[in-house]
């Protein structure tokens, strides 16, 4: 099941009408098709390519929905930038991110978690296709 934020309920409508109920059938959407899905004039095009964003995270990497929306806000759409991703920059990156959203609680990225994602997104990167 696809479950998107709150504030992607016009995006969400329109994947759901158009049948896209999972993760790795958003991953899969060409920009063609994401364009055709916005031409309805319901959704923004500059969001479902941020949510396929997500969902190549997602799928590629292994990552949480919630996860992989952290990084594509930090500014990582794809498995590839997350493999070439400074972990220290990365880090001090999403620990800014997080307190400009969540205040002062405590970061719920840590450094052995960030190099636990690096390393899957280099695994994902380097492996042949099917």
């Amino acid at each position: 099941m696809l479950r998107l934020a709150s504030h992607f309920k016009a995006e969400a409508a329109v994947l759901q009408a158009a049948a896209i109920e999972a993760w790795p059938e958003l991953a899969a959407l060409s920009d063609a098709e994401l364009r055709r899905l916005a031409s309805s004039g319901r959704a923004s095009e500059q969001r479902l390519i941020k949510l396929r964003g997500q969902a190549r995270l997602v799928v590629e990497v292994g990552l949480e929905p919630d996860e992989a929306a952290l990084l594509l806000y930090a500014g990582i759409a794809s498995a590839q930038g997350l493999a070439q991703a400074s972990h220290q920059h990365l880090l001090v990156q999403l620990g800014r991110l997080e307190r400009s959203l969540t205040g002062m609680a405590p970061p719920r990225v840590d450094g052995v978690t960030l190099q636990r994602w690096i390393r899957q997104a280099r695994s994902a990167t380097t492996r042949p296709p099917n």
